[in-house]
């Protein structure tokens, strides 16, 4: 059995790091080189970078910060924002990047995961999963920043994913994101339940109870942090930071 992984989350706007709540209202978190400078000396597995504007602002991508980021970095990294070919993601990769996160443009060109996975292997791929509810409850996946509504469930969605060839997902709660109330658990085990392949939760993490939660209800394989490694607190300023391996392991024994 995989040991549970423990991703930073970091969001991109041009060239800063910035932090959302429930992917609306976002502060300003400092510059993602020296954010990862941190990282490096907190011995940090994995980190993730996602340019949250990018494919609602149809922007090309920023691959000056990218290599920037990859030549600063120690350990392996994923990008996300809209990466709209094969090309594209050669590119990523030739900077340094070791997989891809692929949200909106999956809805626009299926195919495109298919074609990246052929080339670089599945592992490479991350399909990512953006998840809110209606008025009356009812899951919905959206895109583009959750400002457009898709007509699959998060679970045929997960599916249709994996059989194109993402290598794992990425499941992220709108409502919860930069909550600290916790992960969707219920969203997550139905997504679980459903693929083959890990999940990361994503979405609302603030105290290592919730990873546990996670873990031992959701059956994820790794879990990603976005408040909780940018902020001191919840309602405090910001600082960059990593939970105690001691206590992480603890929490995910």
């Amino acid at each position: 059995m995989l040991r549970t992984r423990v991703i930073p989350c970091l969001l991109l706007k041009n060239e800063s790091l910035v932090k959302t709540v429930k992917f609306k209202k976002y502060n300003y978190i400092g510059d993602p080189v020296n954010t990862v400078r941190i990282f490096n000396e907190l011995e940090v597995d994995e980190l993730m970078f996602l340019d949250i504007f990018a494919s609602k602002e149809n922007r090309a991508i920023n691959f000056s910060i990218l290599r920037d980021i990859a030549n600063e970095c120690f350990m392996p990294l994923s990008y996300g924002g809209n990466i709209k070919s094969l090309e594209d993601a050669k590119r990523v990769f030739e900077i340094g990047f070791e997989k891809i996160v692929i949200n909106s443009n999956a809805f626009n060109n299926l195919n495109l995961i298919q074609e990246i996975a052929a080339y670089f292997g599945n592992q490479s791929v991350v399909g990512s999963i953006d998840v809110k509810h209606t008025l009356f409850g009812k899951e919905v996946v959206v895109s583009h920043h959750a400002r457009r509504k898709q007509t699959v469930t998060p679970e045929e969605w997960a599916k249709e994913l994996e059989e194109a060839g993402a290598g794992e997902l990425l499941v992220t709660s709108v409502e919860r994101e930069g909550s600290w109330s916790g992960y969707d658990i219920d969203l997550l085990k139905k997504i679980t339940d459903s693929v083959n392949i890990p999940v990361i939760a994503n979405g609302g993490a603030g105290s290592l109870s919730h990873l546990t939660e996670a873990v031992k209800k959701a059956d994820v394989s790794a879990c990603a942090l976005g408040s909780m490694v940018v902020y001191q607190k919840k309602g405090m300023g910001v600082l960059v930071n990593f939970p105690d391996r001691k206590k992480l392991e603890e929490a995910l024994q």
